[in-house]
């Protein structure tokens, strides 16, 4: 918060209504042993203004530069409306809405969420958000495995996000349930339609299917989710929010849509941040709702016909027995879906339309300016969304350190995740990317590669 409002004579008086001398004894019933003690380690305290010069100088350090990288979170311009409504105390500081008839404006902005991105996605109903597109992902294969009920296998394409394949690994490999890697085909970049032949008429929970995927590629969702389903599997649509403006939604995919949708709130009114805090959002099927980890906030009316929201469906460990929990999920993340829910409502569809294609055509000319320098091609030949995979003929470390020092973030090192590609580089350009933008990194890109 900005400003503590409490004087040293505030909390005398207030330690002496409730009858204690210092604010230790409010922890008198901590054992002394197991108590810290004076922290030697901590600094005095600051005074304002040296806070903020403090502050400031932090900030500093990590600089200001051009961003062509997206790699699972994204630069958008967010609308000064966004976060002025969403730190508004109301929001900023609300918790959890047990009581529905004191948080009624919680209740319906969370409603909302819900509504949007059920509309969105194309599904029936959607949770009141998760922490993240990384676990989302690995709620919807527990969520999977226990809709089956059968089998306790996942197929998990390569084209996945590395770090979500690897979260959803932390969380599922002591649970009896196998994740097998799909390749993907080297030409194209998208999912190998060979490698499920393998697969077919064995138990199988559920196929995930990335959209965009990784690369920037667009996956042959129709072909992949009915053969997901002539399997007796579900099929988990991972999707960009902000490319489903101008995509078919998971919803209808194939011959009846995708069982469950999940993916990253974050290009929906969050910045960059640092790394976050983000939002995941989940939606399915209403046939398998009552597996839905999180909660779901429904809108009724009361005696007198007035509408309300409240709390309908909470499958978790706090409300239920434990055995019986879906997931051990306490919270949802209120404040960036409140974020999410004002972006969205200012944007509207036409809005949100117009952000996706200005990235798509952006893409499509920092391909077409980058492409022009010898030594730099493109490595997939399938149609793309927001961002795509570049081939460099020197290291890509040296390229992207250079670049660095010109203030130009040049993209995401693939080398690590995907050393079979060589010296390549997954770039990305919003609507936030102009022109001069694109020929000042070409500029750049163009004497490091040369040299």
């Amino acid at each position: 918060m900005p400003f503590i409002p409490h004087t040293e004579k505030d909390l005398a008086d207030m330690l002496k209504a409730i009858g204690v001398n210092d604010t230790n004894d409010l922890f008198d019933e901590i054992p002394a042993d197991l108590r810290n003690g004076k922290l030697t380690q901590v600094p005095t305290a600051m005074s304002e203004m040296e806070l903020g010069r403090l502050m400031t100088a932090r900030a500093e350090k990590d600089g200001r530069y051009i961003n062509f990288i997206g790699a699972g979170a994204y630069e958008h311009h967010i609308p000064a409306a966004v976060w002025e409504l969403t730190t508004r105390g109301e929001f900023y500081s609300a918790y959890t809405p047990y009581q529905a008839e004191a948080s009624q404006g919680t209740l319906q902005v969370i409603y909302e969420f819900q509504s949007m991105i059920a509309g969105l996605t194309g599904m029936d109903v959607a949770n009141a958000s998760l922490y993240e597109g990384a676990s989302a992902l690995a709620e919807a294969v527990l969520m999977a495995v226990r809709s089956h009920k059968k089998a306790r296998r996942i197929l998990m394409p390569t084209t996945v996000h590395p770090d979500y394949r690897k979260v959803v690994e932390a969380i599922v490999r002591h649970q009896n349930i196998e994740l097998i890697e799909l390749p993907y085909d080297p030409q194209g970049g998208h999912i190998d339609p060979a490698s499920l032949k393998q697969y077919e008429g064995s138990d199988i929970a559920a196929l995930v299917i990335p959209q965009p995927n990784f690369f920037g590629v667009l996956e042959e969702v129709d072909e992949l989710t009915d053969w997901a389903h002539a399997q007796g599997a579900l099929a988990i649509g991972l999707v960009n929010p902000v490319a489903l403006a101008l995509l078919t939604p998971p919803g209808e995919w194939g011959e009846i849509g995708a069982d469950i949708a999940v993916g990253e709130g974050q290009p929906l009114g969050a910045p960059l941040s640092s790394g976050g805090p983000y939002v995941g959002f989940m939606a399915c099927k209403e046939k398998i709702v009552r597996q839905m980890p999180g909660r779901i906030i429904g809108r009724t009316v009361d005696l007198d016909g007035k509408p309300g929201f409240t709390l309908t469906l909470q499958a978790r460990e706090q409300h239920i027995r434990r055995s019986k929990a879906t997931s051990n999920i306490c919270t949802n993340q209120g404040l960036l879906a409140t974020a999410a829910t004002i972006h969205m409502a200012l944007l509207g569809r036409e809005g949100l339309e117009r952000v996706a294609a200005a990235c798509h055509a952006n893409t499509t000319r920092l391909i077409e300016v980058l492409t022009e320098i010898d030594g730099v091609e493109t490595v997939f030949d399938r149609p793309i969304f927001h961002e795509t995979v570049l081939k460099l003929s020197v290291p890509v470390a040296d390229v992207v350190s250079a670049l660095e020092a010109q203030g130009v973030i040049a993209g995401y090192q693939l080398n690590e995740d995907y050393p079979e590609l060589g010296e390549a580089l997954l770039v990305c350009a919003t609507e936030t990317r102009t022109e001069d933008d694109m020929q000042l990194y070409c500029t750049h890109l163009e004497r490091a590669v040369s040299k």
